[in-house]
């Protein structure tokens, strides 16, 4: 049995707790893998933020010619080249991981790598089942930050049909004709927007009766109706089947019309995620757990077991790569300063979609402010009102604000249409550091004719008293 200063459960964000301040601690990292080809480097770099937004690029870029007719320009899609856009981005990604993976490995002299499943077997006792055999490891302080996977919902037929998750979807070896994708949430709408930009005809699938439902009601019912235009929408549905046949797979649903069945060359669940919580056995680890699995933390990122700290999916309600690579600088801070503990921020917490339209929020929504008895006013701006909007005859996104009626402070936004994540950035910042909605709008110029008119007009559009 072997002992070490800080023992470091996942090679996602929690890989970048270590730097030159460490150097000599003895260091264990625990990576079981993560995706189809068990790469270094956690979700976000292998199977999550990063390749699917490479690909949602490359889609933007496939879906160009055919918002060119409203325009006058007359463009067409000659060829999507699937085995070269896929190569190039996991070209790129794999090298990146490999590379990780090779300098904690083999140029850090006070880490060890074990690459292995671990699993808490007592309190700060992990066993690591690696190809070498079963090793048992302590320490004085864990991190425990061994995210998440996909949800594979209980489906009659399930276990004897070819499916994919997000793992695995991004190295097809193939385009297919058409894909089912079962879910509406932010994984479900961009992939959604990739494969049927790069041609596959899509079914999107869902039980309630929006898409994207945890958005603002106005966000949501536009993405909806949008979205009803471009794809196979199915809402309201149940899936109470699903069966492979040959190189089909048949999905049987129940929805307010009856039973029905849509059938595709390629299945895509993507209906959640659920944290490691479980394959690590934390619970044995003396790890409080909430009824979703989640890892229970406090503000300094701090477990039930003394010495034990959490971050990222596996104990975040927000499952968003900027938070976990917050959350670890936390940790990183309580580990060489256990005497002046800072605390995470989690007032303000941005989103986006990177669909089509692309979706960015923060703060609260309109019903969330409604739930909570928060008095507020709010604000839309369309694109469509503002100079570069005429520019590319949008005529379906908007801006949205809710602000507090006296002091102006903004409460939540929420953007649908193009560059969302980008305008939203100066909105956050108001929020974060307490910048009122008049002071923001008039206190400094903006560039004339530029998409974040859209945000200045929001601004001036807010009904303060």
């Amino acid at each position: 049995m072997r002992h070490f200063d800080l023992v470091i459960i996942g090679s996602g964000s929690g890989n970048s707790i270590l730097d030159d301040r460490f150097a000599d601690w003895n260091v264990a990292i625990v990576e079981k893998g993560v995706g189809s080809t068990g790469n270094y480097g956690g979700t976000c770099l292998n199977v999550g933020c990063i390749p699917t937004k490479m690909f949602v690029h490359t889609a933007d870029v496939a879906g160009a010619p055919s918002s060119g007719t409203r325009l006058g320009v007359d463009l067409e899609l000659r060829d999507v080249r699937w085995h070269d856009i896929r190569d190039r981005i996991f070209g790129r990604i794999d090298e990146i991981s490999a590379g990780g993976r090779r300098y904690r490995a083999e140029d850090n002299p006070n880490v060890t790598l074990f690459e292995g499943v671990g699993r808490f077997t007592d309190v700060k006792r992990l066993e690591v089942e690696t190809a070498g055999g079963t090793e048992t490891i302590t320490a004085d302080r864990f991190v425990v930050a061994a995210g998440g996977r996909p949800a594979i919902p209980d489906i009659p037929g399930i276990e004897n049909v070819d499916y994919h998750t997000s793992d695995s979807v991004m190295r097809l070896d193939e385009l297919p004709r058409r894909m089912i994708i079962m879910g509406t949430g932010f994984v479900g709408a961009e992939f959604a927007h990739v494969f049927s930009a790069l041609g596959v005809e899509v079914t999107l699938v869902g039980r309630s009766g929006r898409a994207l439902r945890s958005q603002d009601v106005d966000v949501s019912e536009r993405f909806t109706e949008l979205a009803g235009r471009r794809w196979d929408l199915r809402l309201n549905r149940k899936e109470i089947g699903v069966e492979q046949d040959g190189d089909l797979t048949r999905l049987y649903l129940e929805g307010p019309d009856g039973s029905e069945v849509v059938e595709a060359e390629a299945l895509l669940i993507a209906v959640g995620r659920v944290p490691n919580s479980d394959v690590l056995d934390a619970a044995k680890g003396g790890l409080a757990l909430s009824r979703n699995g989640k890892i229970e933390v406090d503000s300094e990122q701090r477990t039930s077991v003394d010495g034990v700290w959490a971050l990222g999916d596996i104990s975040s309600p927000y499952e968003l790569k900027h938070v976990a690579n917050h959350e670890m600088r936390v940790v990183q801070h309580n580990l060489l300063h256990p005497d002046a503990p800072i605390e995470s921020d989690h007032r303000y917490v941005p989103a986006a979609v990177f669909s089509s339209p692309q979706i960015a929020s923060v703060g609260l929504t309109e019903q969330e402010a409604q739930q909570l008895g928060v008095e507020y006013v709010t604000s839309v701006q369309d694109y469509g009102g503002i100079a570069y909007g005429w520019a590319m005859e949008d005529s379906t996104g908007f801006a949205k604000l809710l602000a507090d009626p006296e002091t102006g402070k903004l409460l939540g936004a929420h953007i649908i249409g193009p560059q969302a994540p980008t305008l939203l950035q100066p909105l956050i910042q108001a929020m974060q550091f307490g910048l009122d909605a008049r002071t923001m709008a008039r206190g400094q110029y903006w560039i004339h004719p530029g998409m974040p008119e859209l945000i200045e007009n929001a601004l001036l559009n807010l009904p303060l008293r």
